[in-house]
């Protein structure tokens, strides 16, 4: 802190002491003035004790003859009783008698200190003496006390600042706030002092701003308004309601006045010096009675017309029941023609769609209400000035509505005919203006605003799309608006019914025997409320999202008929089902739910996917299905080649005396078939596609059903030309890398679903997977839509869900940073500098080939230079490993293989054949078994080398993610290694629950090696990130993506960071 920063921190810190302890240890008292603005605040000690010291606080002492300092019988600064106070007058308090002024009157002070607007700049107060009534005995008696003299400009920032301000001075404080919030609102009028000065008062004021400034007032204790009345009789102490009142005044008149205002609209009202006008009190006058009127007006809406205009022949016309009679309606609607009397209402007002009854309120009692017919009866309770004050009040009002004029064309100000457009008018914008100045407009109880419309979608009546299968027609469905008076069945509106509101021509009409407002849109689409036809896809798409497009915006919607039968179906909470016989396990409660979902939709005909995390049970939740749904012809599972083998062994465990047959080899054949299982794999079914498809086949089920997720691809193209009556898809990936592959699994169990794949890309998938970089929520929005889509067709749990699978032992991850060796760091930077240097040179397909190749150098470099060189070479000459990766690899293997036997058992995954012959070569070489399966393994030696593991005979199994990545039961490991990354989550999560699925009885440990500072680390944070939104919906992913990016981007991507 430099010297001159200190001497000021030094200066200020007593100065706020100071005020601090002026506000919290003395009273504070109003010292009204003749311009408001000039009023002060005065700060005395009621325990008698010493005020504040003066450093830093007070500007400046008031000399002998100076305002504040009590001679010649005068009180300056207070109050004085008797006699002309000295020559400097009482600055800011009441005058006495005598020559200086009427008794009780106002004492004019000079220029005030006023700077234009609050005070900004810190108190400056004067000290000074000032009379106040204490109590003596049972009475009390006036005595002069030390004060600290502050104009309200200035006091108004100490006051609010205050940290437990004293009594009195927190009343002020709120007087003060309460001020503010006035001003805020816009609640300033003009107007003139007693001696013609300009001055701004608060209002016109509402029976809140009243009860608010009466609340104020009566916490406000003795000390706070202590200065006694000036007079010769007893100690008279000022009113606090009309000192608060004047204290709000000040401050109001307070805050326009800044330095620039003057030159921008002029002196009188901008000023800080008062401003003489004489010529304007005729003007003041009218200002000042809507000030202070007592009254104030409001509109009640009657639509009760026939009751409100009370028309006989040859009469006029009156407000029936309540005693008044409306003259003639001179501009608007309705206006009489030759011969009314100005007591005569037009009959064509009672054709009007509603009144305006003026109901007048009283400010000193709010619960004093009267319409004007009342009043103008002789309700002596609300003044002598009430009717003037309702013509004033009317007068202002008509300034912010202007048909509220016609009023005062009338004998009695006591109802208004309304058009339709000023009815419309009210129920917007113009009820806003009117409430905003104090004139609030109330609608009569019965009106029901209730009236909804609603986009409905439903089978044309007598269509054969009016029944439960229509979704498999191809018929249009009718989409139209539907409008209600309620959210119920019943109150639906007719046809009847939307024909009277669509002829509609006023904005309220009787329906169902009660008035409902109208909205013009409202009557536009019961005018035009069919909307087209639509397919059975988009149909079901509406009754399930509940929204439909209509002009381009999503609007609600809802199914009716067989539609809406439909998505109760799907949509209801499932059945209880019981066990199947003939299933030799007991389901778990979830694969219960699981079961009964699954039947109610293949029975439906309408298919779904299971999509379980891997080890919750799909396999035995679909054996159970078969048994349960006893369907005559067999059940046809495809599967990967790895999984014959344990399908076979499910089915044979928990359903014996079910025929199992394997389709899969050269000697397979369909021959004898009649019912149970057949099992095949993707590229048997492939090549044997038409011969599967001639057969008949009660259930059809895709296992791994992520082999079949490009829907152009052979195989997803040959399984959809297989028939049956339902399609399950099993999967623990249903979305791996984008929505389309969720299409292509819907698409196949429930053709259609989600229409044809460039629409669901346009209508879903791009919206979802392209972000929300506007921060509008239409990402939020339509990811939701989709989920209500295909949420009854998808089924997925999750192990870490409640109740899943409370069993399953914890699982721990764990990241290890691995730093390169020399090698790889020279060939990881030679390969990004070379290759970029192409890759710039470089465009289109031949650049995305590129990146492709150099993304799989890098991660072969990262693995093993070995790798990468296919050399072959493991260790240096010296022994040393060559990669990072390997040598802690041995180290994690070393100490896993010291545990115990179920324990000491691991899988080691990479994405890699290559990779995994070397390290099945450099394991064997330490003497440590070990076997390695991958996609070239034959079906037969995968399930030998399964039951080798799990029997304990192999403690070290290597894997090819693809190839053994799903659907083998390996809970005998206790921990996973990754060697390189994927590039998709789901996938490594796959691998993982080879070992961590139900059955698994030991804590797992899942260790992940990531090499420092390069692509594999910055991919391994994009990963994670992935991670987080796979339960929603994954974007773009894979190498593929990696590359668009720009050459920057890519550059940054895969540049080695080195570490400190």
């Amino acid at each position: 802190m430099t010297v001159e920063a200190e001497s000021v921190a030094t200066a200020v810190a007593p100065v706020a002491a100071e005020r601090a302890l002026l506000v919290r240890s003395c009273a504070a008292v109003f010292l009204p003035a003749e311009v408001p603005r000039e009023g002060r605040i005065a700060f005395w000690r009621a325990d008698g004790g010493e005020l504040p010291g003066a450093a830093g606080i007070v500007r400046g002492e008031l000399g002998a003859g100076g305002a504040g300092v009590a001679g010649g019988g005068g009180v300056p600064g207070g109050l004085s009783r008797g006699g002309r106070g000295d020559s400097g007058g009482a600055r800011g308090g009441l005058a006495a008698d005598g020559p200086g002024g009427a008794r009780g009157g106002l004492a004019a002070d000079g220029p005030g200190s006023m700077r234009g607007g609050l005070a900004t700049d810190g108190p400056h107060p004067t000290r000074g003496d000032l009379l106040v009534a204490r109590k003596h005995g049972k009475g009390a008696r006036a005595r002069t006390v030390p004060a600290l003299f502050l104009p309200v400009a200035d006091a108004v920032p100490l006051l609010l600042r205050a940290a437990r301000p004293h009594p009195a001075a927190a009343c002020w404080a709120a007087a003060a706030r309460h001020a503010l919030h006035l001003a805020a609102r816009g609640r300033l009028l003009p107007g003139l002092t007693a001696g013609d000065h300009d001055a701004w008062r608060a209002g016109p004021l509402d029976e809140t701003d009243v009860a608010q400034l009466r609340a104020i007032a009566a916490a406000l204790p003795a000390e706070g308004h202590a200065v006694p009345l000036p007079g010769s009789g007893p100690l008279l102490l000022p009113e606090p309601v009309a000192l608060v009142r004047a204290f709000v005044d000040a401050v109001v008149d307070a805050l326009p006045r800044t330095p620039a205002a003057p030159h921008a609209v002029g002196a009188p009202f901008a000023a800080r010096e008062p401003q003489r006008l004489p010529g304007a009190r005729e003007w003041a006058a009218e200002v000042a009675a809507g000030m202070d009127a007592g009254v104030r007006v409001s509109l009640r809406l009657d639509l009760r017309t026939h009751e409100v205009f009370d028309v006989g022949e040859g009469t006029g016309a009156g407000v029936g029941s309540r005693g008044g009679r409306p003259g003639p309606d001179a501009e608007g609607p309705g206006s009489g023609g030759e011969g009314d009397t100005p007591e005569e209402v037009p009959r064509a007002a009672v054709a009007t769609p509603a009144a305006a009854v003026v109901q007048v309120h009283s400010l000193a009692d709010p619960s004093l209400v009267t319409d004007v017919p009342g009043l103008w009866a002789g309700a002596d309770h609300f003044g002598p000035r009430a009717k003037v004050d309702t013509l004033l009040a009317i007068r202002r009002a008509a300034r912010v509505w202007p048909p509220l004029a016609r009023l005062l064309q009338r004998p009695r100000p006591d109802v208004l005919p309304l058009s339709e457009d000023e009815l419309y008018d009210l129920l917007g914008a113009a009820a806003g203006r009117l409430g905003a100045a104090g004139v609030a407009v109330h609608w009569p109880r019965e009106l029901t605003r209730g009236l909804t419309a609603t986009a409905v979608v439903r089978p044309a009546p007598g269509t054969a799309a009016d029944n439960f299968d229509f979704f498999k027609t191809e018929e249009l469905l009718q989409f139209r608006w539907q409008l209600a008076l309620g959210d119920q069945p019943d109150d639906l509106l007719t046809e009847a019914e939307l024909d009277l509101l669509a002829e509609a021509h006023r904005p309220v009409v009787r329906l169902r025997d009660q008035w409902v407002l109208v909205d013009p849109a409202l009557v536009r689409k019961a005018r035009k409320r069919d909307l087209g036809l639509l397919d059975p896809v988009d149909a079901l798409s509406v009754a399930l999202t509940g929204t439909a497009e209509v002009d381009g915006e999503q609007v609600p919607a809802v199914p009716l008929g067989a539609l809406a039968q439909l998505r109760e179906r799907v949509t209801d909470d499932l059945d209880t089902i019981a066990q199947p016989p003939g299933l030799h396990a007991t389901l778990r409660d979830y694969q219960l739910r699981g079961l009964a979902w699954l039947d109610r939709m293949t029975s439906l005909g309408l298919g779904g996917c299971l999509a379980d995390d891997m080890g919750l049970g799909k396999t035995i939740t679909l054996i159970a299905l078969h048994l349960h749904r006893a369907h005559p012809a067999p059940t046809l599972v495809v599967c990967p080649a790895s999984l014959l083998g344990n399908w076979q062994r499910e089915i044979e465990r928990f359903a014996p005396g079910v025929p199992v047959r394997r389709f899969h080899g050269p000697a397979r054949s369909l021959d004898g078939l009649t019912c149970g299982f057949v099992l095949t794999t993707y590229a048997t079914m492939r090549t044997s596609a038409p011969e599967l498809a001639d057969r008949t086949w009660g259930l059809v089920v895709a296992d791994e059903a992520q082999h079949v997720k490009n829907p152009h691809a052979a195989t997803a193209k040959a399984l959809r030309t297989i028939p049956s009556p339902a399609r399950v898809a099993l999967t623990g990936t249903p979305v791996e890398n984008n929505l389309s592959e969720l299409w292509a699994l819907l698409d196949w169990t429930t053709p259609g679903l989600l229409g044809p794949l460039k629409a669901f890309r346009a209508r879903h998938a791009r919206l979802v997977e392209g972000g929300d970089p506007g921060g509008t929520g239409a990402n939020d929005e339509a990811l939701a839509r989709l989920a209500r889509l295909v949420r009854p067709f998808l089924l997925r749990r999750k192990k870490s869900d409640p109740g899943i699978a409370p069993e399953l032992p914890p699982k721990t991850e764990t990241d290890h940073p691995v730093t390169l060796t020399r090698e790889q760091i020279s060939l990881y930077e030679a390969v990004v500098r070379e290759t970029l240097a192409r890759i710039e040179a470089s465009d289109g397909i031949a650049r995305r080939g590129l990146v492709m190749k150099l993304l799989m150098a890098l991660k072969q470099i990262c693995n093993h230079p070995a790798q990468y060189l296919k050399d072959g070479v493991l260790t240096t000459r010296s022994g040393r490993a060559r990669s990072g990766k390997l040598e802690l690899l041995d180290e994690l293997l070393d100490t896993i293989l010291t545990e115990s036997d179920s324990a000491g058992a691991v899988l080691v995954f990479t994405q890699y054949v290559e990779m995994g012959r070397l390290l099945q070569t450099h394991l064997s070489s330490r003497g440590i078994p070990c076997q390695l399966l991958h996609g070239g393994t034959p079906v037969a030696r995968r399930e030998e080398m399964v039951d080798r593991f799990q029997s304990g005979e192999v403690p070290v199994f290597l894997l090819s993610l693809k190839a053994a990545g799903t659907g083998l039961n390996l809970t005998r490991a206790g921990h996973v290694i990754h060697y390189d990354r994927w590039w998709n989550p789901a996938v490594e999560e796959q691998a993982t629950d080879r070992a961590y699925r139900i059955g698994q009885t030991q804590p797992v440990q899942v260790h992940r090696l990531v090499t420092e500072g390069t692509v594999e680390d910055r991919v391994a944070e994009l990963l994670a990130a992935k991670k987080a939104l796979a339960d929603a919906v994954l974007g773009e992913g894979g190498e593929s993506a990696l590359t668009e990016l720009s050459d920057a981007e890519l550059a940054d991507l895969v540049a080695l960071r080195r570490t400190a």
